[in-house]
C-alpha cells in the first residue's frame, strides 16, 4: 500500500476490522519511512454490474454516485454521515444480491426513497424531485400530496398496531 503521505510503499498494519457487514476490511496501517499512519478501506472485486439508465445507456455500478445523490439530499438534514453510508452500503448490498448482470436505475432509485422515506421526509421530497424530474410546481404538489396522503396512513397503521401489542 502506498502511503498517501510521503508515497513510501513500507508499512505494516496495525489494526483490521470487518465493517459493512464483513463486505469490507477496515485497516489502520503505520508509514515506516515516515512514521504516519492511515486508514484503508479494502473491498474485495465483484462482477461488474452494469446500470441501465432510462436512456438505455450503460455504466457501471458505482457507489460514489449513490453516496453523491444521497449526500445532496441530505444537505443541512439530522442525518450522519454514518447514517448515510448504512443507506449506501444496504442499497449495495441488495443490488449485489438481487441482480447479476445489469440493473435498472429506476430500482436503485426507488431502494433510495424506500430508505429516505423511514428516515427522513424531507430528504425523501429532495431526492424525488431531482430523480422524478419534477416538470413544474403541480407535479410537486402532487407528490407532496401524495407523501402527505401516505404518511398519515402510516401513522394511523402505527397507533392501531401499539393499541395491539401492547
Amino acid at each position: 500500500m502506498k502511503c498517501p503521505f510521503c508515497g513510501s510503499i513500507h508499512d505494516r498494519v496495525l489494526d483490521s476490522r470487518s465493517v459493512e457487514n464483513a463486505s469490507a476490511v477496515r485497516r489502520r496501517r503505520e508509514c515506516f519511512g515516515c512514521r504516519k499512519r492511515y486508514t484503508t478501506l479494502e473491498r474485495p472485486e465483484e462482477m461488474l454490474l452494469m446500470v441501465v439508465k432510462a436512456d438505455n445507456k450503460r455504466e457501471p455500478f458505482d457507489r460514489k454516485k449513490i453516496w453523491n445523490g444521497i449526500d445532496r439530499a441530505c444537505r443541512k438534514r439530522p442525518i450522519s454521515a454514518e447514517t448515510m453510508n448504512k443507506i449506501v452500503s444496504e442499497i449495495e448490498n441488495e443490488v449485489m444480491s438481487e441482480y447479476i448482470m445489469e440493473i435498472p436505475s429506476s430500482i436503485i432509485g426507488g431502494k433510495i426513497l424506500e430508505k429516505f422515506w423511514n428516515i427522513d421526509l424531507v430528504a425523501y421530497i429532495r431526492f424525488a424531485s431531482v430523480y422524478r424530474k419534477f416538470g413544474d410546481i403541480d407535479a410537486f404538489m402532487k407528490e407532496l400530496k401524495k407523501l402527505k396522503k401516505e404518511h398519515i396512513k402510516r401513522q394511523k397503521n402505527k397507533k392501531i398496531y401499539s393499541h395491539i401489542s401492547t
